[in-house]
Formats: structure tokens, C-alpha cells, sequence
């Protein structure tokens, strides 16, 4: 039992390192673990969002503190990120998350080649909020739900893909994430509860523990090494995804 948690211990702390330093891939890294493992769709994603809700939250707070934070962007993320979450919880009972994911990788391998390509270019400092920001949040909390995954990469992916500097939208999405990781995770306990504790304790205390490092390395790192680093994950991420979806 020991040696289950300290593994799970193990992949919280390096996905929630990923996630806080890049904005994304916490619960596509974790749920990709889970479901190799013979955890059901429906039962990864709650344990990835009861464990998210202490991660987001430590991540979000360290965020604050080293000052990555826009609030007027989180605040336009915040409820419809909810909204979108409490309705992909629960449509998850009734649709397999796996008809939306071709096309969601299709558009983040294209956006990743945007993110690159900016990142070549002149760019300003200062936060460029795009129009759309609503409607981006409700498809994220959406696809995050579905897919025990997909909020970072979607929402973070577009935003800097727009031009917003990667180091407050990294900080804004990791923060908003927390609420909306709360909504689904109180969807699914309204439907199917909550199990595997085990994995959900391992995979909370290795993201508690590894969120103020990423948080301090956003703050340091340049906005264009993030913005390649973000591209380059999003490309392979979607690549991965479109190749496993033909194959299979």
C-alpha cells in the first residue's frame, strides 16, 4: 500500500510541477496514468478533480504570491468555467468524452503552431486580454470535465496564442482552475461519489508539495521560453492524441 501511494505521491509531483510551470497537462498527464491503469472514464476524472481541488488551490495561492495574477481575467473566466464544468460532469454519465477529443486536438495542434510562431516575434509585456474569453472559459470547464482533463491546454493555449504574456495567463488559468475543479468535483460526488482514496491522497499531497516551485519558475523564466515550451507541449500533447485516436 505504501509503495502505491509514494508512486502516486511521485506522479502528482511531477504533473503538478508541469501544470504550474505551464499552465496545463496535470490532469491530461494524471488521467492518462490512471485510465492505462483500468480506471473507468467516468471514476479518473473524479478522482483527478477531488485531488485538483487542493492542487489548483495551493497552485493558485503560490501564483498570487509571486505575483502572476490578473484578476480581471479571472474573473471572466471564473463562472463560465464553472458552468461548463458542472455541465461536462455530468453529461460524462451519458457521453463518452472520447467523441469531442479529435476534434479538440486538431485545434490545439494547430494552436500550438500559432504559439511557436509568436513566440519568434516581437511582443509586448503587458497582458492582452482577446475578445471571447466567456465562451473559451464555458468549453474549457466543458472539455476539463469529459476529458479528466483539458482546461490548461484549451484555455491557456488560446490565450497565449492571442498574445496575452504567457506568465499572467499561466498564473490566472491555474488560479481560476480551482473553482472550477471544485464545481466538477461536487458534480461528480452528487452523482457518483468518490472512491479510490488512496490515489487521490497521493496525488493531493505530491501537487501540494511541488506548486510553489512551478509557481516561482514562472516567475523567472522568459516569456519567450515559456511561450516555446508552452507550443512545443501542446503539439506533442495533440499529435499523441490524434495518432492514438486513428490507431485505435
Amino acid at each position: 500500500m505504501w509503495d502505491e501511494l509514494a508512486i502516486y505521491v511521485a506522479l502528482g509531483f511531477v504533473a503538478q510541477v508541469v501544470d504550474g510551470a505551464l499552465g496545463m497537462a496535470y490532469g491530461v498527464t494524471v488521467s492518462s496514468v490512471l485510465l492505462s491503469m483500468g480506471v473507468p472514464p467516468a471514476v479518473t476524472s473524479a478522482c483527478v478533480h477531488a485531488a485538483e481541488v487542493f492542487t489548483t488551490g495551493t497552485s493558485g495561492l503560490a501564483h498570487w504570491w509571486a505575483g502572476n495574477i490578473d484578476r480581471r481575467l479571472v474573473l471572466r473566466l471564473v463562472l463560465p468555467g464553472m458552468i461548463g464544468g458542472a455541465i461536462g460532469a455530468f453529461a460524462l454519465t451519458n457521453v463518452p468524452g472520447e467523441l469531442v477529443r479529435p476534434w479538440i486536438s486538431a485545434y490545439l495542434l494547430a494552436l500550438g503552431i500559432v504559439i511557436l510562431w509568436k513566440a519568434f516575434r516581437p511582443r509586448s509585456n503587458q497582458v492582452e486580454t482577446p475578445k471571447g474569453v466567456a465562451p473559451l472559459g464555458f468549453f474549457g470547464g466543458i472539455l476539463d470535465a469529459m476529458g479528466g482533463g483539458g482546461w490548461g491546454p484549451l484555455v491557456t493555449s488560446t490565450l497565449v496564442g492571442f498574445g496575452a504574456a504567457p506568465r499572467i495567463v499561466i498564473g490566472s488559468v491555474n488560479l481560476t482552475e480551482f473553482f472550477v475543479t471544485l464545481t466538477i468535483s461536487a458534480t461528480f460526488l452528487a452523482t457518483i461519489g468518490l472512491s479510490l482514496w488512496p490515489i487521490i491522497a497521493g496525488l493531493v499531497v505530491g501537487g501540494m508539495l511541488a506548486a510553489p516551485f512551478a509557481a516561482l519558475a514562472v516567475r523567472h523564466l522568459p516569456a519567450r521560453a515559456l511561450m516555446i515550451i508552452v507550443g512545443c507541449v501542446v503539439i506533442i500533447m495533440s499529435s499523441r492524441s490524434i495518432f492514438w485516436g486513428v490507431a485505435g
